[in-house]
């Protein structure tokens, strides 16, 4: 079993060897890869730049890995905008069944917090998942310079 290792985060360099995309009216993608694993220990405080080596053509890479603690407080300021995206989402739709629920007299415009209300609720909505999905995809691992048909992926550990 790989267990996680307090203090590290798990590296994956991926060779890719095939991409082909087919099709007109629906594209399909394949990419066939081979991957070396390396477990990098996390800096104390700061970054720390690893060079890591493809083990298909014997390339260099160069990925930055950032501390613990910035790692942690990267995750948990994603996650908190998240919430209060959510919290607005739930706020402005509130606040949009009132005012649209209400009549005006003939002649008088409406309040300008019912559009601006739609605006807050379509921004949560894009803004919530995106923050939240950021938060769970975050490592504290870069690519910084790599070769062409080379990529990075990094498990939490």
């Amino acid at each position: 079993m790989n267990r996680p290792i307090p203090g590290t985060v798990q590296i994956s360099v991926r060779h890719i060897l095939t991409d082909k995309t087919t099709g007109v009216t629906t594209r399909t993608r394949n990419i066939t890869w081979r991957s070396t694993q390396y477990r990098v220990r996390r800096p104390a405080s700061g970054k720390h730049s690893v060079e890591l080596t493809c083990s298909a053509c014997d390339a260099a890479l160069v990925a930055e890995v950032r501390d613990e603690a910035h790692y942690r407080r990267t995750t948990v300021i994603l996650r908190t905008l998240a919430a209060l995206s959510v919290l607005v989402l739930v706020v402005a739709f509130g606040i949009a069944v009132y005012e649209g629920g209400k009549t005006t007299p003939e002649g008088q415009s409406g309040s300008v917090l019912f559009p601006l209300s739609i605006i807050a609720i379509a921004v949560a909505f894009l803004a919530a998942p995106l923050f939240f999905i950021k938060s769970s995809g975050y490592t504290g691992v870069s690519l910084l310079k790599a070769p062409k048909l080379h990529s990075l992926h990094a498990v939490r550990g």
